[in-house]
């Protein structure tokens, strides 16, 4: 079995960063002056640190526990687009009718929804969408369209505008309209969603308080142990830290699951795979390949 990338011990190190070389630092500074510098009779309790630790490892689970299901929710999302995608490029390919006539029409639906997909990705990661979308859409439309607050909805906005032409020249009747529109509007609402996740970030409070409360918790650690252990407290305490700071750092990193980082839904790579599928129904001659990950990381 191959060790994943971020499992490795020094990427599991340089994910800290910072803060684990200042613990370090302070848990040596705190052990060296304990242990040479004469001083008064002096201890802070065990049992307290040991209450405190509790405390903060109950804190940040209920913290992280809603960083991830923000991100769970998102991936969820994500899969929902995935669903509703495929099933309107089955819809948008062979229940518009009109034979060889409607195929322009019809491949121009199944191109819009790889740029529909493509525009949000950059949407939700603040991207521009110029070069993803420029070659999918009719010329001049991505320059219209550019400008716009959100590029995705218009993109949608003129798929329903296609129906719409399909339906008039007879190409599809309303009952298969109401089937495809179903789908477009099963999209908005997940496309809402997403937008809801990126706009409304958890409190400010879940941010400033978890990392207050893990870097004094990792102040007075050493302080507590010194006593007990003596030239061993830097390794304990650091230890100790080492799994603090990871778990306010992971709860840091999962609440906003659109930053285009290494622990993000892989939008990218979903994209892809909805291009594939979208590809491959009408028969394109090439068709890109999977996203693959690189350094282990799939984006």
């Amino acid at each position: 079995m191959v060790m994943p990338e971020s499992a490795k011990f020094a990427n599991m190190l340089r994910y800290i960063g910072w803060p684990l070389l200042l613990l370090l630092a302070w848990d040596v500074a705190v052990t060296v002056a304990y242990t040479t510098i004469p001083h008064p009779e002096f201890e802070l309790p065990v049992l307290p640190m040991t209450l405190l630790g509790s405390a903060l490892a109950l804190f940040l689970s209920f913290r992280n526990n809603n960083a991830y299901n923000r991100w769970w929710e998102a991936r969820g999302l994500w899969g929902l687009m995935v669903n509703a995608s495929r099933s309107f490029g089955r819809g948008a390919f062979f229940l518009v009718g009109g034979g060889a006539d409607s195929l322009p029409l019809r491949e121009a639906l199944l191109r819009r929804q790889i740029a529909y997909v493509h525009a949000l990705r950059c949407h939700l990661r603040r991207q521009a969408p110029d070069r993803e979308i420029r070659a999918l859409l009719p010329e001049g439309e991505a320059d219209e369209i550019a400008g716009r607050a959100n590029v995705p909805n218009a993109i949608l906005n003129g798929t329903a505008a296609l129906l719409e032409d399909a339906s008039r020249r007879g190409w599809l009747d309303s009952i298969r309209r109401t089937q495809i529109e179903a789908l477009l509007v099963d999209m908005s609402n997940a496309q809402g969603g997403m937008e809801r996740i990126k706009n409304t970030p958890l409190p400010r409070e879940y941010a400033f308080f978890p990392t207050f409360f893990v870097r004094s918790f990792c102040i007075l650690l050493p302080i507590g142990l010194v006593d007990s252990l003596g030239i061993y407290t830097p390794l304990v305490a650091t230890v100790v830290g080492f799994m603090m700071l990871a778990m306010d750092q992971i709860g840091s990193d999962l609440q906003d699951p659109f930053e285009n980082r290494a622990h993000d839904v892989p939008l990218t790579a979903i994209c892809r795979t909805i291009q594939i599928d979208l590809e491959e129904l009408r028969g394109a001659r090439e068709v890109p390949e999977a996203v693959r990950p690189v350094d282990r990381v799939l984006w």
